[in-house]
């Protein structure tokens, strides 16, 4: 099981793991969380050379509020697992992963626009789905369905690019 491998490799940064419907589910400390990806990726024991998606998840109830999630897949070994790592909502910050994934990229643009949760040593961390001037973050379930946003001015993208949100 892998779970096993990574609780055995990593003892002190996995905070819970379990299996369930036959999907392997790890919860590991923010701090250990690079170091532990970086593993999974390049250990010939895991070889997770894919990062097929990235998000998160808000639990308005629990503390902490956010879980960030990585779905990690072997195409060499043919296993999959998922990571994640718990978020409190007064300091909602996550190492990148770009560094170890590409496809982290847009993915983790995605999950700041989306959540507002930060990643930290992304090279480009922008909205990506919202316009600048968007107020506040829409999957989070505290967001107001009914909110109206301010209307933006329609421009060109070609003859008159949107400035750079950094």
């Amino acid at each position: 099981m892998l779970i096993d491998k990574v609780k055995a490799r990593f003892t002190h940064n996995v905070l819970s793991a379990e299996e369930a419907h036959g999907e392997e589910t790890i919860v590991v400390d923010r701090d250990g969380a690079p170091e532990i990806l970086r593993a999974l990726r390049d250990e010939p024991d895991f070889a997770f050379e894919m990062l097929t998606d990235l998000t998160a998840v808000d639990w308005p109830q629990r503390t902490p509020r956010f879980q960030v999630a990585y779905h990690l897949h072997s195409l060499s070994l043919k296993h999959r697992i998922r990571i994640k790592i718990e978020v409190a909502e007064q300091d909602a910050w996550v190492h990148s992963a770009i560094g170890i994934w590409k496809a982290a990229d847009w993915l983790e643009r995605e999950c700041y626009d989306m959540f507002g949760i930060m990643f930290r040593g992304h090279p480009d961390l922008r909205r990506i789905l919202l316009y600048d001037s968007f107020e506040g973050h829409p999957l989070r379930k505290d967001y107001p369905a009914t909110r109206r946003q301010p209307i933006v001015e329609e421009t060109d993208p070609v003859a008159a690019p949107l400035r750079s949100s950094r």
